[in-house]
């Protein structure tokens, strides 16, 4: 019951903070002249349906999110040249770190957040003076870094918890395609975090512990077939970015190759998502430059 309590606390908290975010962005754009995305509505809902997932899938949710919220604010941010923008991105920056504080507080407290694995570090300072710390594609190994422990750690936490949200999805979505869609993804999240926790296991570290997030027995959509695939392909961008930052973060080749065969196949998975989205009309286009050939051929005709 107290776990029920804090899930609907947090994902109430969490909804205001989208829409007055929305509201926010959608003043700044009004004031530009910009048309405002369309992005969902209502249709998009379904408040009647039986809820889907587990409360403690909705905690690490939540904690997920959050971090994938603090990389693009923060990327923003640093993009972003007007002192308005720059103001209204650093205030995001600094609620959401507050927000993140808060949720790892209470599952600290509720014995519910997932450590990393504790390792032993060496105690003194030294250089690299061996091309074995590249290591090779086949042969012995040296041990992994504490940085290269630490992604592949996370890389296994989050497809663990793509893995139920992408089961939970395929259990309600009413096209076959988008079934199919699912399918897929939860494969290639489950084969992902198959590898991760082998090569920590063969390195003698330990898995992180996740907790069973368990999806719930409803083929109710809570959500559109529209809402769902948009929302699993702009996490799977999210995931390509993470397993860039770990291949850039790792030195072993053996593990770059993985992460290199890993964007791939995530790539491969988004560009056929994107498909289904543009054949059922359910793309929105980003903004663009004007197309000024497409201008030309208008005036003539």
């Amino acid at each position: 019951m107290l776990t029920t309590l804090m899930s609907a606390r947090y994902l109430e908290e969490s909804e205001v903070i989208c829409e007055t975010r929305l509201k926010a962005f959608s003043k700044l754009l009004n004031n530009e002249g910009h048309p405002v995305p369309k992005g969902f509505d209502d249709s998009d809902l379904n408040l009647s349906a039986p809820r889907l997932f587990s409360d403690i899938f909705y905690l690490y949710y939540i904690k997920h999110l959050i971090k994938t919220g603090l990389n693009i604010i923060g990327t923003n941010l640093t993009m972003s040249a007007r002192s308005d923008v720059r103001e209204l991105y650093t205030d995001y920056l600094v609620s959401t770190a507050v927000f993140w504080n808060r949720i790892a507080g209470i599952l600290l407290d509720k014995g519910l957040f997932v450590r990393l694995p504790n390792v032993t570090i060496a105690k003194d300072v030294d250089f690299v003076n061996k091309q074995s710390f590249l290591g090779s594609l086949f042969g012995d190994q040296r041990p992994l870094l504490a940085k290269e422990i630490e992604q592949l750690s996370y890389n296994l936490l989050s497809n663990t918890l793509g893995k139920y949200l992408l089961s939970g999805f395929r259990q309600v979505a009413k096209s076959k395609q988008v079934r199919a869609y699912m399918d897929r993804g939860f494969e290639i999240s489950f084969k992902h975090a198959e590898i991760f926790g082998a090569i920590l296991r063969k390195e003698g570290i330990p898995s992180p512990e996740s907790w069973d997030y368990v999806v719930n027995d409803s083929t109710v959509p809570p959500f559109s077939d529209k809402y769902m695939m948009n929302h699993i392909v702009v996490l799977n961008a999210a995931g390509f970015v993470n397993y860039a930052t770990s291949m850039a973060s790792s030195f072993r080749r053996d593990l770059t190759v993985n992460y290199t065969r890993m964007m791939a196949e995530v790539a491969s998975y988004t560009d056929d998502g994107t498909k289904i989205m543009i054949k059922n009309g359910w793309l929105e286009e980003p903004p663009r430059v004007v197309d000024r050939e497409e201008l030309i051929n208008k005036k003539m005709h």
